[in-house]
Formats: C-alpha cells, sequence, structure tokens
C-alpha cells in the first residue's frame, strides 16, 4: 500500500521503450518504470484468460492491474438486456480475471459509466446489483454525468458510495458540461482511492462522434504548477486512505508518461520492486 502511479494502458507510450521493442514485450518494459497499470483493453472486449495470464507473468510480483469493465456491464454499448443476461455477461468477466485475482495483483475493477449515465433510481439499481454480483472485489466507480454531485445529490451520492464500498474514481477532467464530472476530493473506500488524469482540453472533451476523437480528446500536457497542486492534493488524501492509485490518461500527445514521472518526483516516491530496465547499449 502507498501511492502508486501509472498510466492508462501501455501500448501508446512511446517515450517509455526503444525502436526495437515488440508489441508483445511492452508490458515488461512498462513495469520497469511504473507499478501499476489499467488495462483498457477490457472495456472494448472480455479478455481471454490467455492474455491475463500472459500479463501476470510478465510483471513483478508487486506489480497490479486497475482492469477496466467491459462497455456492456456499464451501458455503453446501449445494449438492451435483462436481468439475467446482465448477470451472464458478468460472470464472463468475472472468468476472464481470475489469472490477475489469483496471483493477487488486482487492484481494483473499474466501471467508468457514459455521460448519459445520470442520477435516477433506474441508476442506482443497477449500481447495487453490480455491487451485490461482484461484491468479493475491489471496485471503482467513475461519473461521466455531473448530476451525480450537483448540490442536491453530492453527499447523498458519496454517502451511498461508502455503504457499498465502491472505491472513488476521482477525476481530473475538463469542466465541459453534463458530460463531465467535478473534482471531487472525497475518500468512499476504507482503504483505496483512485486518481485519475484525463487533462483539461475542454474543446476536445465532447467530440466523440469525431473519427478522431482519440487524438483529440486526451490533449493536454500538465504544468509544473498543475501537477504541485495535485501532489498536495495527493498528500491531503492519503491521510484518509492508506491506499491510492494514480492514472495519467493524457496521452493523446504523448504526455501521460513525462506528467506521471513527474508526479512521482514532485511526491519523492521511489519504486524499488520493478522488473529490471533494459538498456540499450548504443545508446548514448
Amino acid at each position: 500500500m502507498g501511492i502508486e502511479i501509472g498510466l492508462t494502458g501501455w501500448g501508446d507510450h512511446v517515450d517509455l521503450y526503444t525502436d526495437k521493442s515488440k508489441s508483445g514485450d511492452k508490458l515488461g518494459e512498462y513495469a520497469s518504470h511504473f507499478p501499476v497499470v489499467e488495462v483498457d483493453t477490457a472495456f472494448y472486449a472480455i479478455q481471454p484468460q490467455r492474455y491475463y495470464e500472459k500479463w501476470v507473468s510478465q510483471t513483478p510480483s508487486s506489480f497490479s492491474f486497475v482492469i477496466k469493465a467491459f462497455n456492456g456491464l456499464t451501458g455503453h454499448d446501449r445494449e438492451s438486456r435483462t436481468v439475467q443476461e446482465a448477470r451472464d455477461l458478468v460472470k464472463a468477466y468475472e472468468e476472464s480475471i481470475q489469472p490477475v485475482l489469483e496471483k493477487g495483483k488486482l487492484k481494483a475493477l473499474l466501471f467508468q459509466f457514459p455521460p448519459w449515465f445520470d442520477v435516477n433510481r433506474e441508476h442506482i439499481k443497477k449500481l447495487r446489483l453490480l455491487r451485490e454480483w461482484l461484491q468479493d472485489y475491489p471496485m471503482a466507480l467513475e461519473f461521466r454525468n455531473q448530476t451525480w454531485f450537483q448540490p442536491a445529490y453530492r453527499e447523498k451520492t458519496l454517502e451511498f458510495m461508502r455503504e457499498y464500498e465502491w472505491i472513488h474514481a476521482i477525476c481530473d477532467e475538463p469542466q465541459a458540461g453534463i458530460g463531465s464530472v467535478p473534482r471531487v476530493l472525497e475518500t468512499t473506500h476504507p482503504e483505496k482511492t483512485l486518481v485519475r488524469f484525463h487533462g483539461r482540453n475542454v474543446h476536445g472533451w465532447n467530440k466523440n462522434g469525431r473519427k478522431d476523437w482519440r487524438k483529440v480528446r486526451f490533449l493536454y500536457k500538465y504544468n509544473e504548477e498543475e501537477l504541485k497542486e495535485w501532489a498536495a492534493r495527493i498528500r491531503e488524501l492519503k491521510q484518509a486512505t492508506p491506499d491510492i492509485t494514480l492514472l495519467f490518461n493524457n496521452n493523446s500527445g504523448g504526455d501521460a508518461a513525462t506528467n506521471a514521472k513527474q508526479m512521482q518526483q514532485l511526491l519523492n516516491i521511489e519504486y524499488n520492486d520493478l522488473n529490471p530496465r533494459q538498456m540499450d547499449l548504443f545508446q548514448f
């Protein structure tokens, strides 16, 4: 436990790898830089167990994974399912991640809900069901609809999260209308808190319909002053929660790894149990 800093995904962070790095080896190299990673591919498809077995084997024993929930569980796919169909989907997702759980490398399951997932009884019921079905797992909750934190519901939302032991995924993101959430520096789980840095590109945030939205939405580089402000906030949060995970998602311009390492320096953190760093003898 402590403060662990990492990135969302490991394939796109070109600054971490040499030109000779093969795609299948990148996680092992990534794990020589950071102690935790978010498995974002799990959002797009329920991954085969053999993938998780490989990823577990490529990382040191202390390494941990934040695994995103499949989009069919969060409603991003807009499919209509019966309760039984949803339960079956949860079981398939649960089975897929067992290799991570068996090796004790699961930091959290991250349930990030879509911008149209607003505060209403049906959505609260869904959150209760998911928590009931996955009660043995650490589950992080990230909203993308600001109604949950509007004055009339803010405290009720936090109280609900504490009651069901949802890990609060605190967000730093653009304030760009109903499909974004404010920074709420509150812990809701007795042990864990997650902080995700999405950048502050207001103009790119609501560009989901564009073909190149990934190149635009998270295009942002945090400056030193912004990171120092967050370092102070992290120190305050650490007094309330023993285990904090910081994940940088601002990689449209390749800035996530750099900002993550800057944050590590600001917090005076050194990780001693990473994979050995592979050095290119011909680089000077």
